[in-house]
């Protein structure tokens, strides 16, 4: 049996307890949202092309505007894949469909994942709330493990 490779840092080996704080603020991104958007975002785009290309009685003009509103859907599905929450030391940077947004762990006040909602929310010092998209309940269990993670480094954080 052959050793690992030495890591790029430079030492032979990592602590566990660095690799599980590694883990702890790893970002928080959605596995099935972005799969489902970006496939709906390609068909789109087949869809109005083909549309182009094949109503009869169209000028250019209505052409373009089949390829171009295919293009626009495929950016919004685009934007609705690329949400994340990226924690650190000092706090959180949450990336939604349209709105983003950093926060320090001492904003955040409460996390919760229950009532149907479709992602995690925050509660903030402020007394607003916050969605975090990057955490679904589309994901299942996995999407509960990444609210309690969420929660466990809220309370790490905010001690």
């Amino acid at each position: 049996m052959t050793p690992p490779p030495p890591s790029s840092s430079g030492s032979s080996s990592s602590s566990p307890r660095d690799d599980d704080a590694a883990r702890l603020h790893a970002p928080f991104r959605p596995l099935r949202g972005p799969r489902v958007a970006r496939v709906l975002g390609v068909a789109a785009v087949v869809l109005f092309s083909v549309l182009a290309a094949t109503v009869v009685g169209q000028t250019a003009w209505d052409r373009v505007g089949f390829v171009v509103v295919g293009l626009a859907v495929m950016a919004f599905a685009e934007m609705q894949a690329r949400v994340v929450a990226v924690p650190d030391e000092h706090g959180l940077f949450v990336r939604n469909l349209v709105h983003r947004r950093r926060l320090e762990w001492a904003e955040v006040v409460g996390v919760s994942f229950g009532g149907g909602r479709p992602w995690v929310q925050l509660d903030l010092s402020d007394g607003d709330t916050l969605a975090v998209m990057g955490v679904q309940r589309a994901d299942g269990e996995r999407g509960v493990a990444e609210a309690d993670r969420l929660a466990t480094l809220v309370a790490l954080h905010t001690r």
